[in-house]
């Protein structure tokens, strides 16, 4: 809520766990966020996901090529060949920029 998101690319991120390998998904999320973290243009991430393994993530880009170069980056995408093989039983992501942002927070 301290940083606005307006005008951000926002990559959002749906999917549904196989539950198979949770230490290895553990494994690859943490470096993929540690590695997005150090990426031009990246702005932050917000990420849930349920008991039953139904997941939303959010990564935040300054402008559409930071975004592109993330999704083509060669480690992102050789966990997001594993993702396919052993971890997701379907994903959908949508890639919109944010028109309006602002937040709220208790006193």
């Amino acid at each position: 809520m301290d940083h606005p998101r307006t005008g951000q690319i926002a990559v959002i991120f749906v999917s549904q766990r196989t539950g198979v390998d949770a230490a290895g998904y553990a494994a690859a999320a943490t470096a993929m966020d540690a590695l997005a973290a150090t990426q031009p243009g990246y702005a932050g991430v917000d990420s849930v996901r349920d008991a039953q393994g139904l997941g939303i993530t959010i990564s935040y880009w300054t402008d559409e090529a930071s975004a592109v170069a993330w999704r083509d980056h060669p480690e992102h995408a050789r966990i997001r060949d594993l993702g396919r093989a052993r971890w997701y039983d379907w994903y959908s992501l949508d890639v919109t920029r944010v028109e309006r942002s602002y937040g709220w927070r208790r006193g």
